[in-house]
């Protein structure tokens, strides 16, 4: 079973379209980032699967029913935008008015429950205007918790952190799949961080989905290359160019696509009376390739 399927997803402002026919599938368990530039519709489609907006036309369904129905809506949290807390209340404070307006049963039991889970527990007494950005962020994670979703629906919760800020929160997203059975719909520019959580991915432009593929296909897809410096690198770029099929002058170095075998490399820069003063092998990562695949679609 899909946790999402969303089929023809059709949604206009004012006569244009921020989508236009979107089709995504979004497997149960899964950390599905959600890539695209600014403006190609990934708030629009969150915004339409929680609910906050009104489509035009296309089928969404959550866990096989239509995502209308009560029951599926109560097994759906999110965090769009902001967390909506009051700052004056206490983190504790604040999640109990949402358990209040959620009808939960033991709201105290599940706030502890929600807090442990977002490695808050400590600091449930902390007024929400002392927060940091991490910590607000987490807040809103904990909010969307309660009631334990089946689904959670996150819009850009890594944006601004520091380096330990989303190491936790990476840590806190691969727990609430792992060991909550939750499924993680999340956006993000941060490709980086992205990649090392997330298990599939979806890239949209101007409202439609152009690929959808796991990270073991995405492992699949990014080219290996070897990267070399010599002392001359305009005359070793077209030396190599003429036994290599595609090597490249990149960003101060060359770049040799597709080829594992640097001994084989050095020997024809050797004996080609090249000094090699660097040589190492790299793999393109998901914003290397997300760029790759933009400017592909730019330019068909």
């Amino acid at each position: 079973m899909n946790a999402i399927e969303i089929h023809g997803l059709k949604k206009s402002f004012r006569g244009l379209y921020a989508l236009d026919g979107l089709d995504m599938t979004v497997p149960v368990g899964a950390i599905y980032g959600f890539i695209g530039e600014n403006g190609s519709g990934k708030s629009t489609t969150e915004k339409l699967i929680c609910g906050h907006l009104v489509k035009d036309s296309g089928d969404i369904k959550l866990f096989g029913k239509s995502y209308r129905d009560a029951g599926v809506r109560a097994r759906v949290g999110a965090l769009i935008e902001n967390t909506g807390c009051f700052p004056n209340s206490t983190i504790y404070q604040n999640l109990m008015m949402q358990a209040i307006n959620l009808n939960l049963q033991n709201p105290d039991e599940e706030i502890q429950r929600v807090l442990k889970i977002v490695r808050m527990d400590d600091e449930a007494q902390l007024k929400f205007k002392k927060c940091s950005l991490g910590m607000k962020q987490r807040i809103g994670i904990a909010m969307a918790l309660l009631g334990d979703p089946a689904l959670l629906i996150l819009d850009e919760p890594i944006n601004g952190l520091d380096t330990d800020g989303m190491r936790i929160m990476r840590e806190i997203l691969v727990d609430i799949t792992k060991n909550y059975g939750c499924t993680v719909l999340i956006s993000s520019h941060i490709l980086g961080e992205l990649e090392k959580i997330a298990t599939h991915y979806g890239i949209i432009r101007q409202g439609k989905m152009i690929q959808e593929l796991t990270a073991a296909e995405m492992e699949g897809r990014c080219r290996t290359f070897t990267t070399v410096k010599t002392g001359n690198m305009q005359r070793a770029l077209a030396d190599l160019q003429k036994k290599f099929p595609d090597v490249r002058l990149e960003d101060g170095s060359l770049r040799v696509y597709d080829m594992n075998d640097t001994e084989a490399i050095v020997r024809d820069l050797l004996d080609n009376g090249h000094t090699v003063q660097e040589i190492r092998k790299n793999r393109i990562g998901l914003e290397e390739y997300y760029i790759e695949l933009m400017s592909k679609k730019e330019g068909a």
